[in-house]
């Protein structure tokens, strides 16, 4: 949908996923459709090979098996179909989460990278965050842009601007995990924290969400949380046969999207005349990678001075954002997220979060009347 908003047509879509599969089928009825990349022979003639390949292996809540992983190794399969290609593309978008930079120092994107220089491609990366598009969602994702042709650098990084961080005030809403261990809150305010698929289980596990001015603790509408993602209401729901008993495939799709607005900014970098880079870098020596490096087939990785926000559009607070009402967390979910603040490292809470949720857990525990 980012691509189009841009301007890009879909010739094709390769994806496993039934739910998924449902969706895309209902939204895109014109493009093709594959099941299994590891089944697809040839692409066709396209101007831009995009990919989301598995972040299972790679994320920081997932098994960490890093790149060699049963489902994060499936990217060699995009190296495959572009040397095949009889029409290669002139850009590959590749799209994951930033723990992929840091686990196993980097492996994941250093195997990325040398294979896109054994091949010949000019490559450039950088972790970008949703608010800077105007949404009330933190979420950092590596956006990895490479070319035979063309100068990824000039696509990414022709703006930087400084994350706007909002101080919390009485009133104000804020998000946070109430499914993570002793250590994680994401805590995040006038926002959610990272939308993710649900937890190691298959459970949905939508952030929660704190409105000080009621001390009301609930969780956001799927609706909601698709237009968190730039989706229109209701987009995921061919991926259900009852919204109303059944909406689990909804919230793992959602959670494994990439936000529609990061990538309408992508491919309208790509439209552009891009001309050439003259930035400033500096090169990169060992460690993690950084949140902006580019390199080319001589192996010369560079670290760019880019912060996450390649925008700074107006600024919706969650509080102002959210169409439907809280749906309250239940009391099993409240009263398991209140034990792991006292036992975990997670000391310093807002004034009255605390509070607010321990009055939560005490309503929800008296039986309800009718």
């Amino acid at each position: 949908m980012g691509l189009e908003r841009a301007g890009f047509a879909t010739s094709l879509l390769c994806e496993y996923d039934s739910a998924a599969t449902a969706v895309l089928r209902k939204r895109f009825p014109e493009s093709g459709h594959h099941s299994d990349i590891r089944t697809l022979e040839e692409l066709p003639p396209a101007r831009v090979v995009s990919a989301g390949f598995p972040c299972q292996d790679l994320s920081q809540a997932g098994r960490t098996a890093g790149i060699s992983g049963s489902q994060s190794s499936l990217v060699e399969h995009v190296f495959r179909l572009l040397d095949g290609a009889a029409d290669p593309p002139e850009w590959l978008l590749l799209e994951n989460v930033p723990f992929m930079l840091s686990l196993e120092r980097g492996g994941a994107m250093s195997y990325l990278v040398e294979q896109l220089a054994a091949r010949g491609w000019r490559w450039a990366y950088r972790v970008v965050d949703t608010r800077a598009f105007g949404l009330p969602h933190r979420r950092l994702r590596v956006i990895l842009l490479a070319s035979k042709e063309s100068d990824p650098r000039s696509a990414l990084f022709g703006q930087s601007f400084q994350p706007s961080e909002i101080d919390f005030a009485p009133g104000a809403w804020c998000g946070f995990y109430w499914t993570e261990g002793l250590r994680g809150l994401g805590w995040a305010v006038e926002a959610v924290p990272t939308l993710k698929s649900g937890s190691t289980v298959g459970i949905p596990s939508p952030p929660g969400v704190w409105n000080s001015a009621t001390n009301e603790i609930g969780t956001p509408d799927i609706r909601d949380i698709e237009r968190l993602q730039g989706l229109p209401m209701n987009w995921t729901l061919p991926a259900v046969d009852d919204p109303d008993r059944r909406n689990g495939p909804r919230w793992r799709l959602v959670g494994n999207a990439v936000s529609t607005p990061v990538a309408r900014w992508v491919g309208k970098s790509l439209l552009s005349d891009l001309g050439s880079w003259d930035g400033t870098s500096s090169r990169l020596e060992t460690g993690s990678w950084p949140g902006a490096a580019w390199g080319d087939s001589t192996g010369a990785y560079m670290v760019e001075c880019v912060t996450t926000w390649p925008k700074a559009l107006s600024y919706q607070p969650l509080s102002e954002f959210l169409s439907f009402d809280l749906h309250p967390l239940s009391h099993r979910a409240a009263s398991g997220f209140l034990s792991r603040t006292y036992k975990g490292s997670l000391k310093t809470f807002v004034p009255g979060f605390r509070k607010a949720v321990a009055a939560h857990v005490a309503v929800t525990a008296q039986p309800q009347v009718a």
